[in-house]
């Protein structure tokens, strides 16, 4: 009787142990959501460009893991689908540089894709698999949130992903479509999901796409790319707060920000011509290259909780 008694008193601890922890999980992606979803809250969220690839291999199971254990806020994939409808998580058009495969993701079933490995930064050969969309999500659950890229091809794929994993609250979905052409081929979708739009502001036309955008649907935020850091919608921070957006600023490479790179913090100490210059030019997101450096970063500024 005792024995059993301790078996029982020791299983209602497991149990509450997990639900506590499931709880736990629950309120922080919770704050996420909210936070993403004020575009008034200073706090600079971070996203991971293909999770922690400096340390696992890009848009592995483990580099999101790893970036999901640092603190970051919103770690992104990459879509593609396999020759049976499987949406997998692969950035280039094929597997030949980041895999010991060659062809099209599509070119594959996902029982055949399973038989490939990814390669790590130095191109080794590691253990790692492409993962699902799927797996990635059920990873990410409770956790941290999910940027979509490259996934206009599979919105309806993913959607139904997310709404079987219990996920769609976690994912951003984006494309630098405009407002018309998106609404001409996903407008069920459209009040369904948290959408962000992509766009370059350095081109003629971009604060119309973004008004149509603002005026139909009210993204949650805009991915904002520009060559030449003289435009005139940067010191326009008002114009994205009153749509109800925030900023999404890329850090990663000179051509996405006019020079304003991770490498200048990273390489330089340089933080002033780079994280600095982005945020006062109104980026809420930022995604980096550089998890770890940009949270210790943000944290010291207390722009980070």
């Amino acid at each position: 009787m005792k024995s059993f008694r301790m078996k029982t008193s020791f299983k209602a601890m497991l149990l509450a142990l997990l639900l506590c922890s499931g709880l736990k999980s629950s309120a922080q992606v919770a704050k996420l959501i909210a936070q993403l979803h004020n575009p008034a809250d200073k706090n600079v969220m971070v996203a991971s460009h293909r999770g922690d690839w400096r340390n696992a291999p890009e848009n592995s199971l483990k580099a999101y893991e790893l970036a999901i254990a640092m603190g970051v806020d919103i770690i992104e994939v990459d879509l593609a689908k396999t020759s049976d409808g499987v949406v997998v998580i692969m950035h280039d058009q094929t597997i030949d540089r980041t895999t010991n495969g060659k062809g099209k993701p599509s070119d594959y079933t996902l029982a055949e894709l399973k038989n490939f490995h990814l390669k790590n930064g130095l191109g080794r050969l590691t253990k790692h698999t492409i993962p699902t969309l799927e797996e990635v999500m059920l990873l990410a659950k409770g956790k941290v949130l999910v940027n979509l890229d490259k996934s206009y091809e599979c919105y309806e794929e993913a959607y139904q992903i997310l709404k079987t994993t219990g996920t769609l609250d976690h994912a951003i979905f984006k494309t630098d479509k405009t407002y018309a052409d998106l609404q001409q081929t996903y407008p069920a979708l459209l009040k369904e999901i948290t959408f962000m739009g992509v766009v370059n502001i350095s081109k003629p036309g971009a604060r119309k796409i973004i008004s149509d955008y603002q005026q139909a649907i009210k993204p949650v935020a805009f991915e904002l790319n520009f060559s030449t850091d003289t435009v005139a919608m940067l010191n326009d921070q008002a114009f994205f707060l009153k749509g109800g957006s925030k900023v999404w600023l890329n850090s990663l490479w000179a051509s996405l920000n006019a020079g304003h790179e991770d490498d200048l913090a990273f390489d330089e100490g340089n933080t002033k011509d780079s994280w600095d210059w982005l945020i006062a030019h109104g980026a809420t997101i930022l995604q980096t290259d550089r998890p770890a450096m940009m949270l210790e970063y943000l944290r010291k500024k207390q722009l980070h909780k």
